[in-house]
């Protein structure tokens, strides 16, 4: 079994590798091997849908490195929580990563639906709406925010909603993080910079 620590310190590696990529003829990719029968992934992310933030790449992990559940706005819903369940238990992966990025289209649409609410939006839609409305609809009180230094605010607002879910909402992942060694983190990844930042629920350096 992978430890939490182990697997964190693999994915900060990974990830200065990458950056160190940037700028090169490199593409990021990490190399392509041969799969194992079975999966033992260092870590669970859950991540945002959004084509630029592809965790394997990110983190230079190969594949079957990586338990990916990917949703708009990293969102924590039923199914999510299921899915980090299950590989938590079925594979002993002790590392939950929360992923989230810089200029979060569902962020993004979450703070203007509360600013301006619209008719249009479907239903589907407003199901993703609604998860991240309460991590963010506090920013919005108090003096006037410039839209800039509101979104990135917001963005790390719904992070460490999720990743405070993970948890204390679900009595499985709870039983393991009090006696399986399971760590449950939150990330920002910068699409200016390439670098992901751990800022949520990080281990103290040893």
């Amino acid at each position: 079994m992978i430890s939490a620590r182990t697997a964190f310190e693999a994915l900060r590696e990974g990830n200065r590798r990458f950056v160190s990529k940037l700028g090169t003829t490199s593409d990021g990719h990490a190399g392509r091997r041969e799969l194992p029968a079975g999966q033992e992934p260092l870590a669970i992310i859950l991540g945002c849908s959004d084509a630029r933030v592809p965790a394997e790449i990110v983190f230079d992990q190969g594949l079957g490195d990586l338990f990916v559940i990917r949703v708009a706005g990293n969102i924590v819903a039923p199914s999510q929580v299921g899915s980090v369940e299950f590989a938590a238990e079925a594979f002993h992966t002790r590392l939950v990563v929360v992923l989230g990025h810089s200029s979060c289209g569902a962020v993004h649409a979450t703070l203007q639906q509360l600013a301006r609410p619209w008719q249009e939006q479907s239903r589907n839609l407003s199901s993703i709406v609604d998860r991240i409305r309460p991590a963010v609809v506090g920013l919005l009180e108090g003096p006037p925010r410039d839209a800039q230094e509101l979104e990135a605010l917001a963005v790390r607002a719904n992070i460490r909603m999720a990743a405070d879910h993970l948890r204390h909402g679900s009595a499985v992942l709870e039983q393991l993080i009090y006696a399986g060694g399971l760590m449950v983190v939150g990330a920002e990844y910068s699409l200016e910079t390439g670098i992901v930042d751990f800022f949520d629920g990080v281990p103290a350096p040893v």
